[in-house]
């Protein structure tokens, strides 16, 4: 007996440890800042690391589309590998430190990315993280994310992913901590569990992070109902769970689940939560003393967390295959090379009037709106930095041999925008070092992502001065308020950056950029006034931004003559990660919050358009969000979704308006017409939300996607009926019937047998997605599209969570888009024999 207990004892060398350590010492490494432990063989190691859509806040990655766009792609081989290219860089980032190296915040390799919440509402903020609305496209987007940056090996993970946020959580920003949910079961279980669920049982993940909100009284983070009983016992989860920042410490602040820290961190023990984002596990000591969790459920807590360490080979002496990727391995030519291409992917053609896309290149174009130029359009949230960012004017220019730009309106009433090149004649940068000029450059204006980087080749991340010098010319007299602005770093942060201004000659600021802004008033007669603008970056501080709220009148006007003096008008416009995020400290019209109160096109876009469209010049318009956006379909010509593209957007931009790329995106969405068209954004009841229980008419459907070419259906082939619980295979061809190459996103949806609603409340299931492909076809030429339909897919979820398979008749649509929306087909099949229940 003593021999099998030593040798168990050697088998788990994490076992080993936690033996020797005190319940403090425990504690410690339970938090995300977890300090360094000699006598336990760890060194300091931040659990915290981002990788939404690139590597984040570490300096230079790869930046991909927003994960919004990467679901307009449809594409899983695609999302695969760019969870592979993060994984990578976070290796290659780590490698070049020693692996004993103490780890700050977003230098480790546990990355708490994807975000596979149901985006149930356009008017959540931080919808852009997601995948969209439907579940089946969630959940396989989902496990292709966590398969690309975990690898093939779990016992050797190359990263470990943590879907998030479990669960039912999309909304809204302002009340997260303390916001109670109330689903239905069947809303639980058809629309917010299973892309969780698809991510343990198909992907594997190795972490799961629960949620700020409580679901039914209880905080999620401390719902042993759901950590416990649903991912572990029924799921099979064997990984470890992390809380959302701060959440524990939200137990008893906000959710008032429990009187104070020791024992809101007991409860979140308890409740299956192992570790802790933020310092309130630092109260587990105490917890323990007072009996309120016992050092062995606390030890379980903490061998999870440890051994994820051990399998990633950084800690108990194990190795990794992963230590040999190179600290160069960073932005690499396929990496940018494979960001065009889900840029280009993601692009979707929403309408197409007259067929006026795709323009040649010698069009004169106008481009207009704020969203042209704007880094932080092409980056979204969640990102890292871009090595060569192209936005959508400076592809356009690359593109097109005669581009005039205007700026045009900001995009929200009393929301600042950059200010734009039109404004600051012969910018000129130069940044020195201890007094001395290192470098000095021609720059177009003042946007800056300095996370860890610095602004050019040969500089010091932190440690310069930069001058801009120049002359700011206004398009017109009024008053200007300019905006100093700056994303300041918050922890491990001893001190922040300075600026000093002068516009005519006037001091108009000297000394700190308080709380990240400063915010002058300028009163211009409308003659150009001598620039200069100086930057003290001494600080980690992340980015620096000149910014403006002009007056509307003569922006407008400089839009209309460039307008005038074009043959098409370009219009980027849509929203912007200033106006719709996580928690953001933003309340202007259509805006609170980080959410949209409103989900059409801001007013000020709005009037910018009806002058546009007022000078008969044919519009494009291009919506840059994280969401949907309500426009008039008869403001512009052509419509298109670009998303936050990425550092490639303006290239992919430019190859499909020129036609170099054909339109292969679809929504991932709905474009409801208006905001009307929606329940209360507090309601998380699904009745009238998303394709699947919407019943009304929207402005462009899930799964819409236009494309220069057509595509036709037929022979659409599968067996008559299925016994119950099997699977059903059935196939179509799908002809290119036009001049172009194309790749066509061919869609399954699976009507169901109707379920009695069980009362006014519930919804009705109109229709589901039951697969996807992408099929590259030349012009002219057909290929077969094949699905094997789950046996989960064909089931149904009751009133009272039960899922089954029904039988009965089915209705299976294989086509372009939802069923008679698009090119597609119709074949009708049987399920037979008895009811079938399946597992949660």
């Amino acid at each position: 007996m003593i021999w099998l207990l030593l040798a168990s004892a050697a088998a788990d060398p994490v076992a080993t440890t936690i033996a020797t350590m005190t319940i403090e010492e425990k504690a410690a490494q339970l938090q995300s800042t977890a300090p360094a432990d000699a006598k336990a063989g760890l060194p300091a190691y931040d659990w915290w690391n981002e990788g939404l859509h690139g590597l984040a806040r570490n300096g230079h990655a790869t930046v991909f589309p927003q994960a919004i766009g990467m679901a307009a792609t449809w594409d899983t081989a695609l999302v695969h590998s760019i969870g592979d290219v993060v994984a990578t860089e976070a290796r290659a980032k780590f490698n070049a430190q020693p692996v004993g190296a103490n780890r700050r915040i977003y230098e480790g390799l546990t990355i708490w990315s994807p975000n596979i919440n149901i985006f149930r509402d356009p008017r959540w903020g931080r919808g852009q993280e997601t995948y969209g609305e439907d579940p089946y496209l969630t959940g396989k987007l989902g496990v292709a994310f966590v398969t690309g940056l975990q690898g093939p090996d779990p016992l050797h993970p190359k990263v470990i992913a943590t879907p998030k946020h479990l669960a039912v959580h999309s909304g809204p920003e302002a009340g997260r901590d303390g916001f109670d949910v109330d689903p239905s079961p069947q809303d639980l279980e058809a629309t917010y569990l299973p892309a969780f669920r698809m991510a343990v049982t198909e992907g594997k993940a190795q972490s799961l992070m629960c949620a700020y909100n409580s679901i039914h009284g209880t905080p999620a983070c401390a719902s042993g109902t759901l950590l416990n009983d649903r991912v572990r016992r029924d799921w099979g989860f064997t990984g470890f769970t992390v809380s959302d920042c701060d959440a524990v410490a939200n137990i008893h602040m906000f959710h008032h689940y429990r009187l104070d820290a020791a024992a809101a961190a007991a409860a979140a023990v308890k409740g299956g939560n192992d570790l802790n984002c933020g310092n309130t596990y630092s109260a587990l000591p105490q917890a323990v003393a007072r009996g309120l969790v016992s050092v062995a459920e606390v030890d379980t807590a903490l061998h999870r967390s440890l051994d994820a360490r051990r399998r990633l080979g950084i800690a108990f002496g194990a190795t990794s295959p992963w230590a040999s990727i190179k600290p160069d391995a960073v932005n690499t030519a396929a990496d940018r090379a494979l960001a065009l291409d889900a840029a280009r992917k993601a692009i979707v053609l929403l309408q197409n009037n007259g067929q006026r896309l795709p323009l040649a290149p010698t069009t004169k174009l106008a481009v207009i709106g704020a969203n042209a130029d704007d880094l932080g359009v092409l980056q979204g949230n969640y990102h890292g930095t871009a090595v060569q960012p192209v936005t959508p004017l400076a592809g356009l220019r690359q593109r097109f041999a005669n581009v005039v730009y205007a700026q045009g309106s900001v995009l929200a009433d009393g929301a600042p925008v950059v200010l734009p090149e039109t404004a600051l004649k012969d910018l000129a940068a130069s940044y020195s070092v201890a007094g001395r000029e290192v470098l000095k450059r021609a720059e177009r204006h003042i946007d800056l992502d300095l996370t860890r980087v610095p602004p050019a080749p040969g500089l010091p991340v932190q440690g310069y001065v930069a001058r801009w010098t120049g002359t700011l010319t206004p398009p017109g007299p009024g008053a200007y308020r300019l905006m100093l602005d700056q994303a300041q770093c918050w922890k491990d942060c001893k001190t922040h950056d300075t600026a000093t201004l002068s516009v005519g000659g006037r001091v108009l600021h000297d000394g700190a950029i308080a709380k990240g802004r400063v915010e002058i008033t300028w009163d211009s007669d409308g003659r150009p006034q001598p620039f200069d603008l100086t930057l003290n970056h001494s600080s980690p501080d992340e980015t620096f931004r000149l910014l403006w709220l002009p007056p509307e009148e003569p922006m407008i006007a400089e839009a209309v003559k460039a307008a005038h003096a074009s043959d098409v008008v370009v219009m980027v416009g849509g929203l912007s990660p200033d106006l719709e995020g996580e928690a953001l400290q933003v309340q202007v019209p259509g805006f609170i919050g980080g959410d949209r109160s409103d989900i059409a096109l801001p007013f000020a876009q709005q009037r910018l358009l009806a002058a546009l469209k007022a000078t008969g010049k044919p519009i494009v318009l291009v919506l840059a969000s994280g969401s949907a956006v309500a426009v008039d379909p008869k403001a512009a010509d052509a419509v298109l979704a670009l998303w936050y593209p990425g550092e490639a957007g303006g290239t992919a931009l430019a190859d499909v308006l020129t036609g170099a790329t054909n339109p292969s995106g679809r929504l991932p969405v709905t474009f409801y017409k208006a905001t009307t068209d929606l329940p209360a954004f507090v309601d998380y009841g699904m009745k009238e939300r998303t394709y699947r229980y919407f019943t009304g008419t929207p402005l462009w459907g899930f799964g819409h996607g236009l494309s220069y070419t057509a595509y036709g259906y037929d022979r659409v082939a599968g067996a008559a009926s299925v016994a119950g619980g099997q699977p059903l295979t059935v196939s179509a061809r799908v002809t290119n019937s036009g001049r172009r190459d194309g790749e066509e996103v061919v869609q399954a949806y699976l009507v169901p047998p109707k379920v009695a609603s069980g009362g006014m409340t519930a919804p009705v299931l109109q229709r589901q997605l039951v697969g996807f492909q992408r099929v590259p076809l030349r012009a002219g030429k057909s290929a077969t599209a094949r699905f094997t339909i789950d046996p989960r897919m064909m089931s149904v979820v009751e009133r009272d969570g039960r899922r089954h398979i029904m039988p009965g008749a089915y209705r299976l649509w294989v086509g372009g888009g939802q069923p008679d929306s698009a090119a597609g087909a119709w074949a009708d099949f049987t399920v037979t024999g008895a009811d079938v229940d399946l597992p949660k």
